[in-house]
């Protein structure tokens, strides 16, 4: 997901900083709060395999433009599940600042932009998600029903996310509708196809678990109830 340079310019972008500077602020309360019910050298292990594994989903995935912004298999649910909201948040921020730094640097006038699209859904999940997601239950034990509710809310957050960018910068004239009724209709493939990497992340994590893995590099909501 990267929208589009020019979509959101000039004074406009203002709001793209308060945007992002709200999530990074939630992101650090939650940070604290892991790194408290963990320990720092957890935490920062795990943020820098969100930044790996942005870069890679970001840059290596395949990936295309549609509409306003560009389509790709974000996983960010899978982040979530196996690193916790607060390293998956600082990952998905790094990993970009990192793509756009050294691989896209056309990408960079948008990032505050791209980061407040990427991270308020990912807190939205972390804060709502307890609602239907099994408190008494291992994230290895989740059932596709809840992967499935947890991803579409993340996806169709990030489709909310460049809409209203889209609207706020550009204005609601036919050609910007019709650019984002293709961007959100190609977001389905994603839909369709997280919640299954979701579920095989798991399945690999309970396997690795089993024959001695782990090392601290997960959330221990993977393997544990709440």
């Amino acid at each position: 997901m990267h929208i589009e340079p020019g979509v959101v310019d000039g004074a406009k972008m203002a709001f793209a900083y308060v945007t992002a500077a709200g999530a990074a602020s939630y992101s650090l309360k939650l940070a604290y709060d892991d790194i408290r019910q963990s320990n720092i050298a957890s935490f920062l292990g795990r943020v820098g395999l969100g930044a790996v594994g942005t870069f890679v989903f970001f840059e290596l995935l395949p990936h295309f433009a549609v509409g306003p912004s560009e389509v790709h298999f974000i996983l960010g649910t899978t982040l979530f599940l196996l690193l916790g909201a607060a390293p998956a948040a600082f990952g998905l921020a790094l990993g970009l600042l990192i793509q756009g730094l050294f691989f896209a640097p056309s990408d960079l006038p948008m990032y505050f932009v791209n980061v407040t699209t990427l991270l308020v859904p990912l807190l939205a999940i972390s804060a709502l998600g307890k609602s239907f997601i099994p408190q008494d239950r291992a994230y290895v034990d989740l059932r596709y029903s809840s992967v499935l509710k947890l991803s579409a809310m993340y996806q169709g957050g990030v489709v909310a996310w460049v809409a209203f960018w889209v609207v706020y910068g550009q204005g609601a004239t036919a050609e910007a509708l019709s650019g984002l009724a293709a961007f959100a209709g190609a977001y389905m493939l994603v839909l369709l196809i997280e919640p299954i990497a979701d579920l095989a992340v798991l399945w690999a994590a309970k396997t690795f678990k089993g024959r001695g893995g782990d090392f601290g590099l997960l959330h221990h909501r993977v393997y544990n109830a709440a």
